[in-house]
């Protein structure tokens, strides 16, 4: 077990990002003094990895846990992947044509919809900053789906839950919610990278701010919510930091010792 190294896992929406999608220079400039220590970081976020391929090209990322846990990247190489089960998208695409809902399926390499211009999964992708996804409703029958989004009022969901069960619904806007086979989470990819890299719990980190977040920062050593984190967040978490769009991330690394602030310079600067 290498017992020294220490590895840290970054959410991306209104973590890692801020709220309008941009990479602050404080957060860039924290994420290069982590690695000039030989501290290892990966992203972690319910995204499919299509939707966060020019930030891996930015920040020069090659380690991601993507779709919750769903399918893990380590350095280039997958070392996790749990489709789900192609009769089941089918069912589920079946019903939500029935019930006028829109859907879209995440895969290792796509990004798609069942319908075209769907109010409310045009409402989800929009506050993401992603354009409307191509149309494949039949994307299980030829690619393995890690992950559906369903976009309907959470009143509608119900319905989902208690045709799909086994299955967990974890929402991440008003009206858009994750579905993923019941256990998988966030945490469960944590788990396969920590268990890959032989590193202790004790030595991991995870910043985070949403409800897929909660298993992560309760499984990690130390686990850290942004200030515009859910209450529910904060609650399980081992501190808090400052919002994404106020430097959180430097802020926050500083805060449980993995930086200190000569170790940045725009941090370094400020206080000259």
């Amino acid at each position: 077990m290498n017992q020294d190294q220490k590895i840290v896992f970054f959410d991306l929406d209104g973590t890692l990002m801020n709220h309008d999608k941009t990479i602050l220079e404080s957060t860039k400039q924290s994420l290069a003094a982590l690695r000039d220590k030989g501290i290892y970081i990966v992203i972690c976020t319910g995204r499919a990895p299509l939707m966060f391929k020019w930030l891996l090209e930015e920040l020069s990322f090659d380690s991601y846990v993507s779709m919750n846990g769903q399918h893990v990247v380590l350095d280039g190489e997958v070392i996790y992947s749990n489709p789900m089960k192609p009769e089941v998208i089918q069912q589920l695409t079946e019903f939500a044509h029935k019930q006028g809902h829109g859907l879209t399926y995440s895969t290792f390499e796509s990004f798609v919809t069942n319908v075209k211009e769907h109010p409310l999964v045009q409402e989800g992708i929009g506050r993401l900053r992603l354009p409307y996804p191509p149309v494949d409703s039949e994307v299980y029958s030829h690619s393995e789906v890690n992950q559906v989004q369903i976009y309907s009022t959470p009143k509608e969901i119900e319905k989902y839950k208690e045709l799909f069960k086994g299955y967990s619904f974890v929402r991440w806007d008003e009206n858009s919610v994750d579905m993923l086979p019941e256990g998988a989470s966030k945490a469960i990819g944590i788990q396969k990278v920590l268990e890959y890299m032989s590193i202790p719990i004790k030595n991991s980190y995870a910043f985070g701010d949403g409800a897929n977040d909660i298993q992560m920062i309760e499984t990690v050593g130390i686990g850290v919510a942004m200030e515009n984190a859910i209450p529910e967040l904060k609650d399980v978490a081992d501190f808090i930091t400052a919002s994404c769009a106020d430097d959180g991330i430097m802020k926050g690394l500083i805060q449980v010792g993995l930086l200190e602030e000569r170790d940045i310079p725009l941090a370094h600067n400020s206080i000259q």
